[in-house]
């Protein structure tokens, strides 16, 4: 879990500070590392380990290659219950450094640990040791197999289906260490929108291919199942899960994939959700669904992360559905089930409150899916630091109540692997808060910039520290530009990409549509979900059930999730509802300029190629700002009827032209700039 420091002072040993590891010039980062430098050249670092195995030889060669203490590094295994299955110790001393572990999966994570600390400056003068919060730290991967991946905004997927298993492509490797570099230690390869394919002998070859690269980074594979694989693969009448035909079709099925890979993990399945099949279809629970596939899992250890992702037009409150269908059901999955809840109970949103999910089945495993990839944070376009959205989410729902951690990745094959530079950090924040949910998120930015943005460079303190804020800041400045105050989904149709808050698309499910949850009128704005409404505050648990029940206790953050309120409500500071909205858009516009200015700052301090590139996505996600900032404030000021206050900048646009904007658009690389320049 956290660093425990030992009181003992061990003076002799001090990790050599970042500014002289490399050249005081700016540091030449194309991101294809993750977070990891360079392989040292010319001597060697001197590492002692007489550990056999795959996994202790590239732990040796990471430190051989990368450690640059001047100290020796010995590894070695030493039996310690208290380090579980994969944590570490790590002892200073004079002139060597011990890293210890129960096995070389532990040893692995320990020499990361330690090439971690030196990238990012820190001495080691006390012992640190290390044990992971969950046991199961996973990426979730929306890779189709055509290549594609859904809400990827970095290039196309890394399975190389058409060339696998012949021809391998030496970034699988690169992507296994990146992962564990951060403690990451399963990978979903496909999409929750499953094609049965993926279960087929053909692309279990494929599959097996990767998962003996991924083996010696502690990585073990796990594939979304489709649930009518029978039917689709081999024309079974029925996916009923209480069928015997279909129970013995996913037993020889797991025996088969078993065969060619004996760790695998198990499956990820999204079922009776958006189309997808499920044991609904059949008149069966999703216990019972999921139940039949973990029995066939069950002889060899694997496992079923079955999605809570539920939701169909019939309720008057999508935010109440996954409740409504899961929790009656707690105590009837099997021990080796366990129940996948997005962090909010939509859909990954720029704020949400906790799922109430979380919490409401004490009977039944559940972990947490959070989603990397920006869906609703402006794509690859936005800095949008994640952390502080994950450490909100971890101050409401406890880590011990978890038994694993979910992300959806945002890796495709783009040099840099997240199109985007700075949303990297993303991935890494997934990584390190999964090992250790007490981080904060400012520790988390002060290990990842000098090890990416700006290691190595001789860079002022203020503008390092202007850095820091810019990153995390920017979810924030995302939530006020985007949906302050609770608001949420108004985003255009189908993409998520641009405000469209009167988007309503001939045909379209009324809970797609931005009014479904907005609900502005001439009386207010807000979805009631208070007692007087659809009362999904009954949902959560004390005290987060009368905190939320009204709107005089409710967070300001919140309020409009929760409640419809009048546009002339008082606010705590005292302003009317409509004039906090209106200064909350203005608030992210401002913000957005000041991290332009931050990052101007550093110009003379990072690599050129990066800083244009990065310096191109802030205008553009300025401009975007203002595009958010505009179309909601002139949409809900016709309903309001209430003129902007004195301190809030006049519009750029018109509302007819920002209606007038055609956003069926597929291609992101910079939409906001064909969109919208013609427009002004």
């Amino acid at each position: 879990m956290a660093v425990q420091a030992m009181n003992k002072s061990i003076s002799t040993f001090m990790i050599i500070v970042a500014g002289m590891l490399f050249s005081m010039s700016a540091m030449a980062y194309d991101g294809s590392g993750l977070w990891l430098p360079a392989a040292r050249q010319g001597d060697k670092a001197t590492v002692i380990s007489d550990v056999k195995g795959r996994k202790a030889a590239i732990a040796v060669q990471e430190l051989r290659d990368l450690w640059r203490g001047g100290e020796s590094v010995t590894l070695r295994i030493k039996r310690d219950k208290s380090l579980g299955a994969e944590g570490y110790r790590i002892i200073p001393g004079d002139g060597n450094v011990t890293v210890t572990a129960n096995n070389a999966t532990g040893l692995l994570y320990g020499a990361y640990h330690l090439l971690r600390m030196q990238s990012a400056g820190v001495g080691l003068d006390s012992v640190v040791t290390e044990v992971p919060a969950f046991d199961l730290r996973v990426l979730n991967h929306w890779d189709n197999l055509d290549g594609t991946i859904e809400r990827g905004y970095a290039g196309e997927s890394l399975w190389k289906w058409e060339e696998l298993p012949g021809k391998i492509s030496p970034r699988y490797k690169d992507y296994a260490r990146a992962n564990a570099s951060i403690g990451i230690n399963g990978v979903v390869l496909n999409n929750v929108n499953a094609s049965s394919r993926i279960l087929s002998r053909e692309y279990l070859e494929k599959v097996k291919v990767l998962a003996d690269i991924f083996r010696p980074y502690g990585i073990k594979v796990y594939l979304s199942a489709n649930f009518a694989a029978p039917m689709q693969l081999d024309s079974l009448p029925t996916a009923d899960p209480l069928d015997k035909n279909v129970a013995r079709w996913w037993k020889e099925k797991c025996n088969e994939i078993y065969r060619l890979i004996p760790d695998f993990g198990g499956f990820l399945v999204k079922a009776n959700s958006e189309g997808q099949p499920g044991p609904c279809d059949f008149g069966r629970t999703h216990a019972e669904g999921a139940n039949m596939m973990a029995r066939a899992l069950r002889p060899h250890g694997g496992k079923v992360m079955w999605r809570a992702f539920v939701y169909s037009p019939a309720d008057a409150d999508r935010a109440k559905q996954a409740y409504i269908e899961f929790q009656p059901l707690d105590g009837k999955f099997d021990d080796n089930v366990i129940v996948q809840i997005k962090n909010g109970p939509v859909d990954f949103q720029p704020r949400e409150p906790f799922s109430p999910l979380f919490g409401a089945m004490p009977a039944t495993p559940q972990m947490a899916e959070f989603q990397v990839t920006q869906e609703y944070l402006g794509h690859a376009n936005h800095i949008a630091f994640l952390a502080p959205m994950w450490e909100e989410f971890f101050g409401f729902v406890k880590p011990e109540s978890l038994g694993a951690v979910a992300g959806v990745a945002n890796i495709g094959d783009d040099d840099n692997w997240t199109g985007h530079p700075m949303a990297q950090a993303n991935w890494y924040a997934f990584g390190r808060l999964a090992w250790d949910p007490s981080l904060t998120s400012r520790e988390i930015v002060k290990e990842w910039l000098p090890a990416t943005v700006y290691g190595g460079t001789a860079m002022p303190d203020d503008v390092k520290s202007g850095l820091e804020e810019m990153m995390l800041c920017s979810r924030e400045a995302v939530v006020d530009y985007m949906m302050p105050l609770g608001l949420h989904h108004l985003f255009a149709f189908g993409h998520h990409y641009g405000p469209e808050p009167w988007c309503n698309p001939e045909g379209a499910r009324p809970d797609w549509l931005p009014s479904y949850y907005h609900r502005a009128d001439s009386a207010g704005i807000g979805f009631d979900r208070s007692p007087s409404g659809s009362n999904a505050t009954a949902q959560y648990p004390e005290p987060y059930r009368s905190l939320y029940a009204s709107a005089s206790t409710c967070p300001d953050e919140l309020l409009l999730w929760f409640h419809h309120l009048p546009w002339n409500y008082k606010m705590r500071s005292g302003a009317t509802l409509w004039d906090e909205l209106c200064r909350s858009y203005e608030r992210g516009c401002i913000t957005v300029s000041d991290m332009q200015k931050a990052w101007t700052a550093a110009k003379p301090y990072i690599d050129p190629q990066l800083y244009t590139d990065v310096e191109t996505r802030l205008a553009t996600q300025a401009r975007d700002a203002q595009w958010w900032k505009d179309a909601c404030l002139l949409y809900f000021g016709e309903f309001s009827g209430m003129p902007l206050p004195a301190d809030v900048t006049a519009p750029v646009h018109t509302l007819e032209q920002l209606r007038a904007v055609d956003l069926g658009i597929t291609n992101f690389e910079s939409p906001s700039t064909s969109l919208l320049n013609s427009k002004r």
